[in-house]
């Protein structure tokens, strides 16, 4: 894509962050600036990387990862492991529930959460990774994914991390719901500690296309060739992603732009487009099921102007 036809989409999606409102319930995301929309773009094809923003930089701003953190943990436990021993302890199934709702798990009365990216999902997950503790367990999310984003500069944000903890009674009761009906026995508090600081991780716009870009090649660094995951691996994320990466708005998502993604509630959208590209984008205002406004905007453009369709 031209950077001059990418530059005239951000101009065109930009005002949509007034229709989104940055988190309210992590205060340390409710201070950040709404006025921000960010991209860059993973070609396969050309192995090279295209960043546009407005402000210009905005696709180097730094900014939580919140729920997309939710797709290299789930990567980093299959690679501990195995695929079975994952999903013998979550499902893999889609959700009209928001994602920290309780409601799927009472109303149907299931054994297990109901998929890797909801919250009670995404607890279980981050519980099966090595590690005796959650220091052990988060050095090793850190580790990866600064290998996964191919950024050595990715450190924890400790005023999301501490906002996260202090606020995060709802994922404590998702927690100790199942551990009380013997869906799960983590250690609750443990857990939750490393829960919280993988959401609490700084990335860019970049890193995000570069981790689409990794999943879109099957599992193969691009920049370095070298196998990270499984194809089998990336190819279940992807689906996962097209099912549940968005949540409750995952269906409508697909329909519209029917490409695998990944949102998190501090703006980030990571896409992976299979053999194509990675993109990564940022804008922190959010709609109500989570996902950032003026990204999903820029996105669904971005894909019919380059005429993407996976299912082609």
């Amino acid at each position: 894509m031209k950077q001059s036809d990418l530059h005239d989409l951000l101009i065109k999606d930009f005002d949509y962050y007034k229709e989104g409102k940055n988190a309210q319930y992590i205060p340390a995301l409710s201070q950040v600036d709404p006025k921000q929309l960010g991209i860059a773009l993973y070609n396969l094809q050309a192995n090279e990387l295209q960043t546009c923003g407005i402000p210009e930089k905005s696709a180097n701003v730094r900014f939580a990862i919140e729920s997309i953190s939710k797709v290299p943990v789930l990567l980093l436990a299959i690679n501990d492991n195995g695929l079975d021993g994952v999903f013998s302890h979550v499902d893999a199934e889609p959700t009209g529930f928001s994602f920290n709702s309780l409601l799927n798990m009472q109303i149907e009365q299931r054994k297990y959460p109901l998929n890797p990216f909801v919250n009670q999902g995404a607890i279980v997950v981050n519980s099966l990774l090595k590690g005796k503790n959650s220091d052990e367990r988060f050095a090793r999310i850190l580790d990866f994914m600064k290998e996964i984003f191919n950024d050595n500069d990715i450190t924890l944000n400790e005023e999301v991390y501490h906002s996260e903890s202090k606020t995060g009674d709802i994922n404590r009761s998702i927690a100790y719901y199942m551990k009380g009906n013997g869906i799960w026995n983590g250690d609750v508090e443990d857990v939750l500690d490393s829960y919280f600081k993988q959401c609490s991780v700084n990335v860019n716009a970049i890193d995000l296309a570069n981790l689409g870009a990794l999943l879109a090649n099957g599992g193969v660094a691009p920049w370095n060739g070298k196998r990270i995951v499984s194809e089998e691996s990336a190819t279940i994320v992807k689906s996962l992603m097209l099912t549940a990466g968005l949540y409750d708005e995952s269906g409508d998502f697909s329909m519209r732009v029917g490409v695998p993604t990944k949102s998190g509630v501090g703006g980030g959208l990571m896409s992976a487009v299979p053999g194509k590209y990675g993109i990564g984008i940022f804008s922190p205002a959010i709609d109500k099921p989570g996902n950032s406004v003026a990204g999903m905007k820029l996105l669904h453009d971005v894909v019919q102007e380059l005429n993407i369709d996976i299912f082609a």
